[in-house]
């Protein structure tokens, strides 16, 4: 059931909002914990209450795609986790802009955002949800819960798993916040449910807290590329700690670069490998076609039976307009959205006046017919080259289970060992130890990948930060992780300038302060216990 995870109703509603901040955004489901024991007597149940905590990265109601919401207060597709996680990443940065006016959007790209930005908003109330979840995931399974249900060792084992599991999703939310946010609510399964007031936990307490909680589960997941396809174990559990370790200096003050090199290393040596084709990894199939070999935590998508209007359906459909086809792409239309700027262009370029269609680097997927390179107005579609990275089609053309094309079978690779190598190295780089032999051996490989040959190969006089920030934004483009990185490199609001940057067709800096999200307006009105962030 995990290969394509399927909208699962969950009885169970004892998940209610753990924070009464937003009376537009309360969560759904009413506080119903009587059928909660009944549920229970179903063995399955826990594995499907596991099931919603993942699902709930890619879906954004009961129903699917829309019409029984888990937040009220925004559309259904604009509320989706990935499509509001995506949005803060790249929207924000020099690889995404967006030509529609919904509400505050283009704020995102310009960064004038303010605490009443809806979007912002939203992705701290479904980091918080699905924090509320897997908190409440872990109040049905204490063993004083199994004790009295009569639970038997052998599905007492596998909930274990699952418990780890639900710590990891919680860990990865609380991440998004900790890096999003900085100091939000805090919650867990020790706190009382219902309407009440969290304290906000400061940005190195909540380090420390998701550093503890991943070491305690590493040894009690499931072993490393030894689970079903679309489940967590412990290789995610690995890059989730490197991905804190990596961000250390951002988060709490001190470089843990060496924490990087010991966890990227396990990951390495863990038996995951690269696909033989970069384009594999954003296809339809890329749960089957060997890409799935490469991605250590995807979030899986079924055009049949994970319908959503965010996600992957918004990343394709949006990113397709113009004279392109959406045959091409697996859909039935585009919707003339997201395209990227020149800054992303000329990171594949020599010479920044060089046609784009020259160059021999496969992970330069540029569609330029009747596509300016240069932005003039955002809201014109033609203004900037679109992106043909993800597509919901096979490895054969062929295209998505959903007959109607309205929903793609791809899945979005949140982790994958190429992301991996390109840590490893700039750990190497920024002093953490490690070998630079190793760091030139993994970025050569992803580049005899991309090029066919040998011939864009480094040595370790090239190894610099400057080449990794590049690499990583001509390897990881439009997969969540700019934003992240440009702040890690100090490049993000102060010393970045992109077009439209700031509001202005050539670009500008901005204010530091806005390497941080605001915490939203609204909770800051109900809940006292919080203080805003600097700037706000």
């Amino acid at each position: 059931m995990f290969n394509r995870l399927k909208s699962i109703l969950i009885i169970f509603a004892s998940i209610t909002m753990l924070w009464s901040c937003e009376k537009d955004l309360d969560l759904q489901p009413e506080d119903n914990r009587s059928s909660a024991e009944a549920t229970f007597q179903d063995p399955d149940s826990y594995k499907q209450f596991l099931a919603k905590l993942y699902a709930g990265l890619a879906i954004s109601g009961q129903d699917g795609p829309a019409g029984n919401p888990d937040l009220v207060g925004l559309d259904e597709g604009f509320s989706q986790y990935l499509r509001l996680y995506w949005k803060m990443q790249e929207l924000t940065t020099d690889e995404a802009v967006i030509g529609w006016n919904d509400g505050t959007i283009k704020d995102l790209h310009s960064q004038t955002w303010t605490s009443g930005n809806e979007f912002i908003r939203t992705m701290y109330s479904r980091i918080m949800y699905q924090v509320a979840q897997a908190n409440e995931f872990l109040r049905q399974t204490t063993p004083e819960k199994l004790d009295a249900r009569g639970v038997d060792s052998a599905l007492r084992s596998d909930i274990e798993k699952f418990r780890a599991e639900a710590r990891f999703l919680r860990a990865l939310s609380y991440w998004h916040a900790l890096d999003l946010f900085g100091k939000p609510p805090f919650v867990t399964e020790e706190d009382p449910i219902g309407a009440f007031l969290p304290e906000q936990i400061q940005r190195p307490e909540l380090f420390s807290y998701l550093e503890g909680e991943l070491l305690d589960i590493e040894s009690s997941i499931v072993a490393a590329n030894q689970n079903e396809y679309g489940r967590a174990d412990q290789a995610a559990v690995w890059v989730l700690l490197a991905k804190l370790y990596q961000n250390s200096k951002v988060y709490t003050g001190t470089d843990r670069s060496a924490e990087v090199i010991e966890y990227t290393t396990k990951i390495i040596e863990s038996g995951y490998s690269l696909v033989d084709d970069y384009q594999k990894l954003f296809l339809a199939d890329n749960n089957t076609n060997g890409a799935q070999n490469e991605i250590i935590f995807p979030i899986t998508f079924d055009g049949m039976n994970t319908q959503a209007y965010g996600g992957m359906t918004f990343i394709i459909h949006a990113a397709v307009g113009g004279d392109m086809e959406p045959d091409d792409f697996g859909i039935n239309g585009g919707w003339a959205g997201l395209r990227t700027t020149s800054a992303l262009v000329n990171k594949f370029l020599d010479d920044n006046d060089d046609p784009i269609e020259d160059v021999q680097d496969e992970r330069a997927m540029f569609f330029t017919e009747g596509q300016s390179k240069e932005i003039s107005d955002i809201s014109s579609f033609n203004d900037g080259y679109a992106i043909t990275k993800f597509k919901n089609v096979d490895t054969q053309g062929n295209p998505g289970s959903d007959p109607t094309g309205d929903f793609p079978d791809t899945d979005f690779p949140m982790f994958r060992l190429a992301d991996v190598y390109l840590m490893y190295a700039e750990a190497v780089i920024r002093d953490g130890g490690g070998s630079e032999a190793k760091a030139v051996s993994y970025i050569n490989e992803l580049r005899e990948r991309a090029y066919g040959d040998d011939s864009a190969n480094i040595d370790e006089s090239d190894l610099t930060l400057e080449l990794i920030i590049n690499e990583r934004a001509r390897e990881l483009y439009w997969e969540a992780h700019r934003r992240t990185d440009l702040i890690r490199f100090n490049l993000f609001s102060e010393n970045g300038v992109w077009p439209f940057k700031g509001g202005v067709p050539q670009g500008s800096t901005t204010e530091a302060f806005r390497d941080l999200m605001p915490i939203p307006a609204s909770d800051l009105g109900v809940n006292t216990n919080l203080t805003q962030n600097t700037g706000y």
